[in-house]
């Protein structure tokens, strides 16, 4: 256990805190504007914001995949100390900014340079650690991440209260700032971030052996694989592959979607713009509590799906008390419900995607695939939440809702298809082992 710790402190927070300011650095758009950025910009002039905040998926989807496919040729510290400087040079520079037309420019390039992140760290995470064992690390990366982001509209509001030092606006500070402490996280990568078990340097040559042993007794991939074309073309034909990544969108939706735009939808509620700002953070609370709950629940049980179910539905509640009640009081309270749901599906999904995977080059191609489809979930939530539809914003919250219920969806065909397999390679009844590994069976 004692060992496993040791592991955990060195391999997650920082990666953790890294992930943070990616996404506080992406969705902090929503704070910008109520502070002042939509206004000396012109974004609220035909749907510019929703285009703004819409082409940063077309890089950051597109290079996922390719970025996972040169991380070991690279390096994990090269590669992901390149993306962290580039992304926080960028956020640095979108303060500024003259016009609208540049903040879509910065826009693209953020996508492009944090493409590579959250793939290369699910796809390093998974490879330490067993895979019952992976649920409630991705939960702690996920929850330290989104728990730091969730401070972003508080955040903000404090930095544009520098608003006209230094002749600079307040929205502009937010950008400055906030990309400093990125690329101050960025030289921290270069001298502490990990890589892979079998080339890392903080262990004992006797520790590291101890870590691959663990994980070749769990499911035989403790080292690499060759990533060839033709292995590439065969994976990207497994049917579950492109299903996890459509789960993992529809996870991601409304979280892309709170982050957006609930300081937006308070301020429809009447609240001031301070208050809209202060307010966004709360709802980030429980979600602490319930995705460390189901995240341990499903690796003590061995089991993803159910669990998954669960939290879908207690996010389609959140939804309606949001989209439908009367009383702003009950709506606010629904975005609680609606994080307490959401937050956990993120790594509960990758873990489901991850566990049944074997062989680390059909992982690296799993781990691209499952998060890029997140690059289309964010794409949906930026363009269905319309500045026509304000202040309720209905069409987004229904759309929100119609992909929890894809998700339901598509989860109850994996678990199937995976509870037949299962099945099938107990009786004998397959020309060879589950994934190629003799012993190896779908995690439900």
């Amino acid at each position: 256990m004692y060992f496993r710790r040791y592991v955990d402190w060195r391999v997650l927070p920082l990666l953790a805190m890294i992930y943070a300011f990616a996404l506080i650095d992406r969705i902090n758009l929503g704070a910008a504007n109520i502070a002042g950025m939509g206004k000396d910009l012109n974004l609220n002039i035909k749907g510019r914001f929703s285009i703004v905040t819409c082409v940063y998926f077309i890089p950051y989807v597109l290079l996922q995949l390719p970025g996972n496919l040169v991380l070991r040729y690279f390096g994990v510290r090269n590669w992901i100390t390149f993306s962290v400087i580039g992304w926080g040079a960028v956020q640095l520079g979108m303060g500024f900014v003259p016009t609208w037309g540049y903040l879509a420019l910065c826009r693209v390039l953020l996508g492009a340079c944090e493409a590579a992140y959250f793939p290369a760290m699910v796809f390093v995470i998974s490879t330490w650690y067993k895979r019952h064992e992976v649920q409630q690390r991705l939960a702690v990366f996920w929850l330290i991440s989104i728990t730091t982001s969730g401070f972003s509209p508080i955040l903000a509001y404090v930095f544009s209260l520098l608003d006209g030092k230094r002749g600079i606006a307040g929205w502009s500070w937010i950008f400055i700032i906030e990309g400093a402490v990125t690329l101050f996280l960025g030289v921290l990568s270069w001298y502490y971030i990990p890589d892979f078990p079998d080339r890392n340097k903080f262990l004992t040559p006797q520790q590291t052996a101890l870590v691959l042993k663990r994980v070749e007794e769990d499911r035989g991939d403790s080292l690499p694989d060759p990533l060839t074309r033709e292995k590439i073309v065969a994976y990207l034909r497994d049917w579950t592959l492109w299903a996890s990544g459509l789960m993992f969108m529809c996870a991601s939706m409304p979280a892309y979607a709170l982050a957006y735009y609930i300081s937006i939808i308070l301020r429809g509620m009447g609240y001031s713009e301070a208050t809209a700002l202060l307010l966004s953070a709360p709802p980030y609370g429980p979600a602490i509590l319930s995705t460390m709950f189901f995240s341990w629940l499903s690796d003590r049980h061995k089991h993803r799906a159910g669990y998954i179910l669960i939290q879908s539905v207690i996010c389609i509640v959140g939804v309606l008390l949001t989209a439908f009640a009367n009383n702003h009081g009950v709506r606010y309270f629904g975005t609680f419900v609606l994080n307490a749901g959401n937050v956990g599906t993120i790594p509960g999904v990758i873990a489901y995607a991850s566990n049944n995977v074997a062989s680390q080059s059909k992982r690296t191609v799993q781990s691209a695939m499952t998060v890029l489809f997140a690059g289309i979930g964010g794409v949906i939530a930026s363009t269905v939440y319309r500045s026509q539809d304000a202040p309720r914003y209905i069409p987004g919250l229904i759309a929100t809702m119609a992909t929890q219920g894809l998700l339901i969806v598509v989860l109850a065909a994996t678990h199937l298809h995976f509870n037949r397999m299962n099945k099938l390679s107990r009786a004998g009844k397959l020309s060879g082992p589950l994934e190629g590994r003799p012993g190896f069976y779908y995690t439900l």
